[in-house]
């Protein structure tokens, strides 16, 4: 026999039921919306960091070529001197260097890594001036292993002989110092020219500032939310080139290309 109180359990189950479906729908539609927009947000994400690898890629080959005509210079040079030992000792030492990139395609490589690849390009000089050229390595064992955007080095030193050492009569020299600072790498590339009015850092719309607005940029790309630095200093015997990024290690380098 169908009591009061269990007519009203029914009836009261008759009215919440369709509540309660509308609002289980609504949730539902709800999620949709959310799940959606998050695929979204995943989509123009992935696709942002594909835009952002995509320009670093395009800064990254702006450089090789800098780099490779101006060897292609210093090889004619050796040529019409008639210094084939050197011809071809420099012929070597550059296939080494490019059998060396081109298996290099990590947007952050270890100082070690760019070091090698950068006394390639000495190598090559050292042949040209002769006993003209000192070279001085200071680098701080802390950071042998820290990560370096690849041919930073390689383009300070590159404009330091384009912009300064090659336009300098007699003895030149030439100083690498890499040390870390409190969380952050420094690199100072300084080198005995007289400055000049057309150096890179005067000039970063033009052709002789592509190397250093390109380092400029790639720090700022892969560190957006850090602090860099580059910076021109001039002395009264010299010309130097500060470069401050953040320090990222070895072991660490999966995670930051991820998180970036």
């Amino acid at each position: 026999m169908l009591t009061l109180e269990s007519f009203s359990v029914y009836i009261m189950l008759c009215v919440l039921a369709p509540l309660l479906g509308a609002f289980s729908l609504l949730f539902l539609f709800i999620f949709e919306k959310r799940l959606d927009q998050l695929k979204k947000e995943k989509n123009e994400l992935l696709l942002e960091q594909e835009l952002q690898e995509a320009k670093y890629n395009q800064l990254n080959q702006q450089i090789q070529p800098h780099f490779f005509f101006n060897t292609l210079n210093i090889l004619l040079s050796l040529a019409r001197l008639n210094r084939k030992e050197e011809l071809i000792s420099s012929i070597e030492v550059l296939s080494k260097y490019f059998k060396f990139k081109y298996k290099k395609t990590d947007p952050l490589i270890t100082i070690n890594e760019e070091v090698q690849y950068t006394q390639y390009y000495l190598d090559i000089q050292k042949l040209r001036f002769r006993e003209r050229l000192e070279i001085v390595w200071n680098i701080d064992e802390r950071v042998q292993n820290a990560l370096v955007p690849p041919f930073l080095l390689q383009t300070l030193v590159e404009n330091s002989f384009k912009h300064g050492l090659e336009r300098t009569p007699g003895k030149v020299k030439l100083l690498i110092f890499f040390k870390e600072e409190k969380e952050s790498i420094y690199l100072e590339v300084w080198n005995s020219s007289t400055p000049t009015k057309d150096h890179p850092l005067h000039h970063e719309q033009g052709e002789h500032g592509l190397g250093l607005l390109n380092i400029r940029k790639r720090l700022q790309m892969l560190f957006p939310q850090k602090q860099t630095l580059l910076h021109l200093h001039h002395e009264e015997h010299g010309t130097s080139v500060q470069t401050i990024w953040p320090k990222v290690c070895l072991e660490d380098r999966y995670n930051f290309i991820k998180e970036s």
